[in-house]
């Protein structure tokens, strides 16, 4: 047992945590930081690992269009318009106004972002914003994110502790004080893995919790860890029906958006049969289904808001029915007639062409059009297993890609307990129902920096006692030591997820979500067993089973639809009910309160801009 006392401690090590420390150390020079991570620095977590088409970081800049001095009010407002008007106005305006200091800093330390002729920074527009503001690198932008705050850190003098999961969080009158943490190596006995960080103020960057659903694009541990620490310490969460779905590659991972769906491929089953129409409305003209499916690569996650939330629900529903689904690149659609394409999406093919293969080549398959639009994505496939020129189609499932909702947060990035910060995905209150693409990553360069900055001065400022009851330390070892008797935690993690991703995914409804909650109620009185996966995974279970339910109760709460949360009155309806504005302007704020979970509903911070 060892007990590591530090003036800011920092859970996760992503590209929000990785920020959070280096202005926590430069706010305190001679403060003592520490950051931990679950797994090895740089290689585990979303940012190290995360890519995509073009991944985007959002920034307004000096010359973003539409210009002015004012014009990041732009980006607020499509930050608060995009969420549905249920995330927090304040914390838009300060994601916008900050967006290009961070990109700048980011700049600084050697982000390789594509850059036009004139030396400006390459923009291009994103999901829902109605200007070009995304920057990127390429497909790892968030990678070359990480690397370079990686260089930063590595010049500073901040304690890097690897491979520790933090388990709980300690607190002395109402007040976080440290934290309880497990070494993720099985060799050593449990008193010898057990640390004990006690801290003056303590940021929560643990990222989201993909692993909560069985198909998802997160890496390995993304189990929601710093949800379930706020959760049990008392802390308030907001927004968790939020989270993006959309169709990825099971094998890969990889989010099958943009030119992927713009070479228009066929939507099909294990047995080769098309089924968007099976579940379309009745006699939908075949030009239209071949625009929406064009239109979902630049719509890719579900929404109500977007026409394209129909082939969502066609693809749940048949995977619901049994089957397997797959784009297929080596047939058109039937019907398809390149013609038949809005003016607009032709218009935005050819922007897109890096070959010209001719009206003839481009006609005869969906493989055609991808090598013409995006031969990269071929090759990148080719490499991770999928052959699409030998024809072998890319099965998908509705997967898991970014949770909107977290730990509350405010502007300074404090949450509702003294003592923690959350920030990055952890977080919430700053988007709501959808989100801007590229803001993922701007909003934990943005509220990292501010959460560093502001734990650093409180943890300067603080002089009271931080005190951990050696009761509580007995405790906690007992509650580890009685993991050794219980269920097998891979069957009870997979338990989870079948409930989750079978009431809380794409398609949503009063009875399979209460259905649901029920299912899940049985498996909270059943404790996950230390079997030959370890301690840490069965602690990562408990954690999963409280977050699954916040969802859950979440989704139940909200009895309409917005965004990503489509709820249905039946199952077998074509249609979500209709989003109730303005009078579900509410976010749900959750929290546990004598050990129950209680559900509060608040109404969001106005968006206000002045000058």
């Amino acid at each position: 047992m060892k007990t590591i006392n530090c003036d800011v401690l920092i859970i996760g090590a992503g590209g929000a945590g990785l920020r959070a420390a280096i202005e926590a150390k430069e706010t305190f020079p001679k403060g003592e930081v520490v950051l931990i991570t679950k797994g090895p620095l740089g290689k585990s977590g979303v940012t190290a690992t995360a890519c995509s088409d073009r991944m985007a970081f959002h920034a307004t800049l000096p010359y973003t269009e539409p210009g002015g001095l004012d014009h990041w009010k732009y980006h607020a407002e499509d930050i608060y318009r995009i969420g549905g008007y249920v995330s927090d106005g304040d914390l838009a305006v300060i994601l916008a106004k900050e967006s290009q200091a961070a990109f700048e800093y980011l700049d600084l330390l050697g982000v390789p972002f594509v850059r036009r002729e004139d030396g400006r920074a390459d923009q291009f527009i994103t999901d829902g914003s109605e200007y070009a503001r995304a920057c990127y690198t390429g497909p790892r932008t968030a990678n070359h994110i990480e690397e370079a705050l990686l260089r930063k850190i590595s010049s500073m003098d901040i304690k890097i502790i690897e491979h520790c999961m933090v388990a709980d969080l300690i607190k002395y009158r109402r007040r976080v004080i440290g934290a309880f943490g497990i070494d993720e190596r099985e060799d050593l006995k449990i008193r010898d893995r057990f640390k004990i960080f006690s801290s003056k103020a303590t940021i929560l960057a643990t990222g989201g919790a993909g692993e909560v659903f069985e198909t998802h694009v997160f890496p390995e541990g993304m189990t929601g860890d710093g949800y379930a620490l706020a959760y049990r310490a008392g802390a308030g969460l907001v927004n968790m029906e939020f989270i993006q779905i959309g169709p990825a590659s099971i094998k890969t991972r990889l989010n099958c958006s943009g030119s992927l769906m713009r070479a228009a491929p066929r939507f099909i089953n294990e047995k080769g049969e098309e089924f968007l129409n099976k579940h379309f409305p009745k006699g939908m003209p075949t030009a239209d289904i071949i625009n929406l499916i064009f239109e979902k690569g630049s719509s890719w996650p579900v929404s109500l808001e977007k026409r394209t939330h129909l082939i969502d629900v066609a693809m749940f529903k048949e995977i619901a029915q049994g089957h397997r689904v797959f784009l297929d690149y080596k047939a058109n659609p039937e019907g398809f007639k390149f013609h038949d394409l809005d003016s607009k999406w032709q218009e935005r093919y050819e922007k897109e062409m890096k070959s010209q293969l001719g009206p003839g080549q481009r006609a005869v398959s969906p493989f055609h059009r991808l090598a013409e639009i995006n031969p990269d994505s071929i090759q990148w496939l080719k490499e991770n297993g999928i052959n699409l020129q030998a024809g072998e189609p890319i099965e998908i499932g509705p997967c898991i890609q970014h949770f909107q909702g977290g730990v509350k947060i405010r502007e300074r990035g404090n949450s509702s307990l003294k003592g923690l910060y959350a920030a990055g995905e952890c977080a919430g209150g700053q988007h709501g129902a959808n989100r801007p693409g590229g803001n993922a990553l701007l909003d934990g360069q943005v509220f990292g920096k501010i959460s560093g900055r502001e734990a650093a001065l409180e943890a300067k400022s603080f002089d009271g006692k931080r005190i951990v009851d050696s009761n509580r330390i007995k405790d906690f070892l007992k509650k580890l030591k009685r993991m050794e008797k219980g269920k097998k935690t891979q069957e009870l993690r997979r338990e989870i997820r079948s409930i989750t991703s079978t009431y809380a995914s794409v398609v949503r409804t009063e009875k399979g979500l209460r259905k649901g909650l029920k299912e899940l109620e049985k498996l909270k009185k059943v404790k996950p067993s230390v079997n030959e996966k370890g301690l840490v995974y069965a602690m990562e279970t408990e954690n999963l089973c409280v977050v699954a339910e916040m969802v859950l109760r979440a989704c139940l709460a909200r009895k309409e639809s917005r965004g990503p949360h489509l709820f249905f009155n039946r199952f077998e309806d074509q249609n979500p009910l209709p989003s109730q504005d303005p009078k579900w302007r509410k976010y749900i704020v959750i929290q546990n309160r004598s050990r129950k979970m209680v559900l509060k509903k608040e109404i969001p911070v106005e968006l206000l801009m002045s000058p």
